[in-house]
C-alpha cells in the first residue's frame, strides 16, 4: 500500500464505458514518488498496488504498440 501525504488522484480510462471491469490509477505520483498505485474500481476502499513507474510505463507503451 502507498504511504504518502498527497492525495491520490484516481483516474478511470474512458474507454471502460461504465463496464465494471475496470481499474483506476493514481498517475499523480509517478513523477514525485516513481510509483504509479492502482486499484480496483469496483472496490474503492480495497488494496492498491503500487508499481514503479518505468515498468507501468512500459505496459501502457505495450499496450498501445499491440504487444501486451
Amino acid at each position: 500500500m502507498t504511504t504518502t501525504i498527497e492525495p491520490l488522484n484516481w483516474i478511470k480510462s474512458s474507454y471502460s464505458a461504465n463496464g465494471g471491469q475496470c481499474i483506476e490509477v493514481a498517475a499523480n505520483l509517478a513523477a514525485s514518488r516513481g510509483v504509479v498505485p492502482i486499484r480496483d474500481s469496483k472496490v474503492p476502499a480495497g488494496p492498491v498496488l503500487s508499481v514503479p513507474a518505468t515498468a507501468f510505463a512500459a505496459f501502457v507503451a505495450g499496450v498501445k504498440g499491440g504487444t501486451v
